[in-house]
């Protein structure tokens, strides 16, 4: 069984151009997958939505995690995600995950919240936007 983290997951989601984002989907998230961002739910297709539309606003970007925890299937952690947009301005987002791990380890259900901690006001909603 290999566990998954918010690290992995997001890099390949949204920086790793070498797969796609249903492969980096499969790789770290249930076929039942349903996340929850500020609020507003999400089901797996509409997450690959998501993705797939950020990938198309970051030319570039990191992950960096400064705290994570994990307690049998589940998981929680603070991160900021950086990224770098195709005009070279920068978006970064503080985000508080709290999240279910499938017993293959990868992530069933995520519930977070989102704080910018720098970009533009049309920039506020990428967490979510489509």
């Amino acid at each position: 069984m290999t566990r998954t983290g918010i690290k992995a997951a997001v890099a390949d989601l949204i920086f790793n151009r070498d797969i796609t984002v249903e492969e980096a989907a499969d790789r770290h998230f249930t076929p039942e997958y349903r996340q929850r961002t500020d609020g507003e739910w999400a089901d797996r297709s509409e997450f690959i939505e998501h993705i797939t539309h950020v990938r198309t606003i970051a030319a570039d970007g990191h992950v960096e995690v400064h705290e994570e925890l994990r307690d049998g299937s589940r998981y929680a952690d603070r991160h900021t995600v950086h990224i770098t947009k195709p005009d070279g301005s920068t978006v970064s987002m503080e985000v508080y995950v709290f999240a279910d791990l499938a017993t293959d380890g990868r992530f069933n259900r995520i519930e977070e919240t989102t704080l910018m901690l720098q970009g533009s006001d049309t920039d506020r909603n990428i967490g979510s936007a489509r």
